[in-house]
């Protein structure tokens, strides 16, 4: 192929225009101020992005005739953008009939959302709104006021409010439920009271674990707990299989009263903890390992085999009573777990994925040491609550 002279000339003035002084740019954007460079290409970017889409859904270049034409140019107008280095003006495209709509905005305010879930979790994590105000500033040079960060709180509130309150009956068969309370500590006027965070947590029969909900109360009660179970059944929670728990007399009586063909599965954990604490300090390793050996068993009748062994060799030792009385009055509901399918005892066999979160809320509730009234625990426990059910959705099932 013969280059003509023109374009030669062409060629030659493009070289021209690649010819730059390298060392002196290095130097100029060394100095620059970095968020404003990254701006400035961003703005440039994204108005030639806009520009793009809007000749794409015309059909048509600037100043070319086609039939197939949409609509018709009509200049830009601005508005701002907050982004991750901060806010931008940008040049939106309009046409003539406003038909036309660019994706920028709606593919970009994410980053918004980013922004005010990032103040969210600070909140959450118990950060003082004057700090997350000072913090965001710091991020991305916008001022947010204490009244923008309360009002945030305030959607978090509806948000876990709509979370909590959903219908249970789309999730899957659920066979197994997990019941635990822990203490918090509110102020109340010019008083601190503890209060009761009430949390349920199923597994379903496919083995994927599962938030039902959660509830604060003043007092941990029969009448309280009743009134949480009953409120999950009103949601679509069904009767499960079995219901894990410790030993509280009224959580016991209100699931035995809501839930009339389930049995319950008292805590291993819980309960030999119970026992070891009743056995004398000194000399009383063997007895220990003994108890161990009765709960690694998988069949609920070598099981007892064990336990009655265990009572035999011990029963005689006065030092032994206490320990042997909690064996006996508890032992039936402790073995519960033992008539599903062995791949699924460690996993039903105690409360101690629950109380794992009970330790997660713990770690942020020490930050805040004590709320300053029960909405805000709702919105932070409740947050929390939220992202560990999530979590599990991506989680592959325990069986």
């Amino acid at each position: 192929m013969f280059l003509t002279t023109k374009t030669k000339e062409e060629l030659k003035m493009t070289q021209l225009h690649f010819t730059l002084n390298f060392e002196e740019l290095k130097a100029e954007l060394m100095e620059a101020n970095i968020d404003e460079v990254l701006k400035s290409t961003l703005v440039i970017l994204l108005n030639e992005y806009m520009k793009k889409e809007r000749d794409d859904y015309l059909k048509v270049a600037p100043n070319e005739r086609s039939e197939d034409r949409m609509d018709y140019r009509n200049g830009f107008y601005e508005r701002e953008l907050l982004m991750n280095v901060g806010r931008v003006t940008l040049r939106v495209p309009r046409t003539r009939n406003g038909d036309f709509s660019t994706s920028v905005f709606e593919k970009y305010q994410r980053v918004e959302k980013s922004l005010i879930l990032a103040m969210l979790e600070m909140v959450v994590n118990g950060v003082s709104t004057r700090k997350v105000t000072k913090i965001v500033e710091k991020l991305c040079g916008e001022s947010v006021s204490k009244s923008m960060v309360s009002t945030l709180t305030e959607s978090l509130h509806e948000e876990v409010e709509a979370w909590n309150t959903r219908n249970l009956s789309s999730i899957d068969d659920c066979p197994y439920v997990f019941f635990d309370a822990m203490y918090i500590k509110v102020r109340d006027g010019n008083r601190v009271v503890p209060n009761a965070v009430y949390i349920a947590k199923g597994l379903t029969d496919k083995g994927k674990r599962v938030i039902l909900g959660f509830k604060i109360d003043k007092e941990e009660s029969y009448d309280t707990w009743r009134n949480f179970i009953s409120d999950l059944k009103r949601r679509g929670l069904n009767s499960p299989r079995l219901v894990i728990s410790d030993a509280h007399k009224g959580l016991k009586k209100a699931i035995e009263t809501e839930f009339l063909s389930t049995s319950w599965q008292r805590c291993v954990v819980h309960f030999k903890r119970n026992i070891i604490t009743n056995m004398p300090r000194k000399n009383s390793k063997d007895a220990r390992n003994d108890l161990k050996m009765i709960y690694n068993e998988i069949h609920p009748a070598r099981a007892r085999d064990l336990k009655n062994q265990f009572i035999d060799k011990y029963g005689d030792e006065k030092r032994f009573e206490k320990a042997i009385q909690t064996l006996e009055s508890g032992f039936e509901d402790s073995i519960q777990y033992m008539n599903e399918s062995e791949r699924r005892h460690r996993y039903i066999r105690s409360t101690n994925a629950l109380e794992r979160i009970n330790q997660t809320i713990r770690v942020r509730e020490k930050i805040i040491k004590i709320f300053p009234h029960q909405n805000s625990a709702y919105r932070m426990i409740g947050s929390i609550l939220m992202d560990y059910d999530e979590e599990q959705t991506r989680k592959p099932n325990l069986f």
